[in-house]
């Protein structure tokens, strides 16, 4: 008797172990596409299909984390469709995220992953709704226009529109840019400049252009030595 009910105990401990565990979230897809590593940190470029929310990001910060132990100080890089790996601008992500230091941790820092370990995520781009909203839009501008693609700028948080009128001999390309409020914030009329094989749009006086090619709209700085400070992928 004193055998069984040891037995007994012992399933149940195993039982309510099992219970209390943390029930195995999902892991949203992702792709690793480039390490960037210095003498102090390790940067990964992770390529994302949609928007995400915090606790996604987490999750994949985790999932990375724990398949790549050996790195001691590690960022994340979110990038959406569209996004370049290579670019001018320090914030042409969606999102990034660092693991800490027991040395660098405040108390703010509350943000944990699945094994406890503290990061600090700080999202730049716009929710799911929030670009869903943008790219409804319909302004009266582009009736009976061909609009060559809709395209979040999660800076500005506004879409930028360009299209071409059909009517119009001389083929111009139109930019427009629209806030939330669906109010026109931008508009251009951008200079044709053929570069080789490559279309440029010169949106400034001083140069600064922009190229539409695959459906990805990307600006450069005219000095940003060809690299785009944002790339974009239309209706993302």
């Amino acid at each position: 008797m004193t055998i069984l009910l040891k037995n007994i105990s012992v399933c149940l401990l195993a039982v309510c172990l099992y219970a209390c565990k943390k029930p195995a979230q999902n892991v949203p897809h992702y792709t690793v596409s480039k390490v960037i590593k210095t003498d102090t940190l390790t940067t990964l470029n992770v390529h994302i299909s949609n928007r995400m929310t915090g606790p996604q990001l987490v999750l994949i910060a985790g999932k990375l984390k724990s398949d790549s132990t050996a790195i001691q100080n590690l960022e994340i890089h979110y990038l959406l469709p569209g996004n370049a790996d290579i670019t001018a601008g320090d914030n042409s992500y969606y999102a990034s995220l660092r693991y800490l230091k027991d040395a660098d941790v405040k108390a703010t820092d509350t943000l944990k992953d699945e094994n406890d370990k503290v990061v600090r995520l700080k999202i730049f781009g716009i929710s799911q709704t929030s670009a869903s909203h943008l790219l409804s839009l319909q302004p009266k501008e582009t009736a009976g226009k061909n609009i060559m693609g809709r395209f979040i700028d999660d800076y500005n948080h506004t879409v930028i529109i360009p299209f071409k009128d059909p009517l119009d001999k001389k083929d111009e390309l139109y930019v427009i840019e629209l806030d939330s409020a669906a109010k026109v914030v931008s508009a251009t009329v951008p200079l044709k400049v053929v570069d080789g094989a490559t279309t440029k749009w010169q949106v400034t006086q001083h140069g600064d252009y922009l190229t539409l090619k695959d459906s990805v709209l990307a600006q450069y700085a005219v000095d940003g030595l060809g690299m785009p400070f944002n790339s974009i992928k239309s209706g993302i």
